[in-house]
């Protein structure tokens, strides 16, 4: 007689598993090196502690030295701590994006990314993606320690609706400058020159935009491009959530070419970030294939 249950040693027939998603392959990928990267930043907390401490100096110290600026020199007769606070909330989130790819730079430098390059990875595209959400939450992080500081010392909240604004805005802006800062780690030799790069840029873009004064008490050289930067772009439209005047159809920026309302203004950003990335993807490809 035969019987019905089967040998030991008989085949078994191999369990059929449901083939995962590429889409579900990239964000377990793309969270395990993030992880990574906040691993780090936990053992480094420094990095978080200066990028914090910093624009708090600047917001206590210059709201201090310009508390008795002359009427009339800020619009809307708005105190020069809420006017300085709009730009030192952008000018927090535009380091730490421009800061985004020393550690992309240190892997290239240290070995770590010629194993991420030859590791079973479903899309390489992961790499890019961790640093962007790493960076993306840092500079929120900071972002929102800039404004509960700035609303500690009496320089107000944008509400609501404003909130909403300013975080879309910093997102925006966080997103471009990402995208170049990567760009420059993978095109630039060494962490020397991308650190150069990047104090070169730093405080020039900073006192050429509306950061720390209008574009009315500016020269009109300094004017213009204080009005073609992108900080000031990212700058006006939440300076005027902290003034109250949220509205997208709002003149938030008067240039010399023109006025802008806050819609355009993030327009402008958002056509920046694209841009940015599909600039350096030529780049990605080739220095990921």
């Amino acid at each position: 007689m035969t019987s019905a249950t089967p040998s030991l040693l008989s085949p078994v027939a191999p369990a059929r598993t449901q083939p995962r998603s590429a889409f579900a392959d990239l964000s377990q990928e793309t969270i395990a090196l993030t992880r990574r990267l906040f691993l780090q930043l936990a053992r480094r907390p420094s990095t978080l502690v200066a990028g914090v401490l910093q624009p708090l100096i600047w917001l206590v110290l210059f709201g201090a030295l310009f508390a008795n600026a002359p009427a009339g020199l800020l619009p809307d007769g708005l105190s020069y701590g809420r006017f300085l606070g709009a730009g030192v909330i952008v000018f927090t989130a535009f380091s730490a994006a421009l800061n985004a790819g020393l550690p992309v730079m240190f892997d290239r430098e240290f070995g770590f990314l010629n194993r991420l390059l030859v590791a079973p990875l479903r899309s390489r595209s992961s790499i890019v993606l961790a640093s962007v959400l790493y960076i993306t939450a840092l500079s929120l992080v900071q972002s929102l320690a800039i404004m509960g500081t700035a609303w500690l010392l009496g320089y107000g909240w944008p509400g609501g609706s404003g909130l909403l604004l300013v975080l879309v805005t910093l997102l925006l802006l966080v997103f471009a400058v990402t995208g170049l800062s990567l760009g420059l780690a993978f095109a630039l030799p060494g962490h020397i020159e991308l650190i150069a790069v990047i104090f070169v840029a730093n405080l020039p873009l900073l006192f050429a935009s509306t950061a720390l004064a209008p574009i009315s008490f500016m020269p009109t050289w300094l004017g213009w491009l204080a009005s073609l930067n992108p900080l000031t772009f990212a700058i006006e439209p939440i300076r005027a959530a902290y003034a109250g005047h949220f509205s997208l159809s709002a003149v938030v920026l008067q240039a010399p070419y023109g006025d802008l309302t806050a819609a355009q203004c993030l327009a402008i950003l958002a056509l920046l970030a694209a841009g940015l990335f599909l600039l350096i993807r030529p780049l990605l490809d080739r220095k990921l294939a």
